[in-house]
């Protein structure tokens, strides 16, 4: 089981902004395919993951991260700043 937290546009898309999901992946690019097959909302948020950024357990890191042993994977649109 993994936490999974939505930010910013992401969580508008979906709706929530945290849920726990039980999980085969051993990827977040494995967790985005699994979610994105749950139903149209997910697909449409995660249809082009350049536009995303993710963090496992609280680190910056890139989609071919393993999750294995992950307490937290979160999903977020890149940050911008001035």
């Amino acid at each position: 089981m993994v936490d999974v937290l939505y930010f910013a546009w992401v969580r508008e898309r979906i709706g929530v902004p945290k849920e726990s999901v039980e999980t085969s992946a051993s990827t977040v690019a494995d967790l985005v395919t699994e979610l994105s097959a749950r139903e149209e909302r997910y697909a449409a948020a995660f249809a082009d993951i350049s536009a995303l950024r993710v963090a496992v357990d609280q680190e910056l890191t890139e989609f071919d991260a393993s999750i294995k042993g992950a307490r937290e994977v979160a999903f977020f649109p890149p940050m911008t700043g001035g």
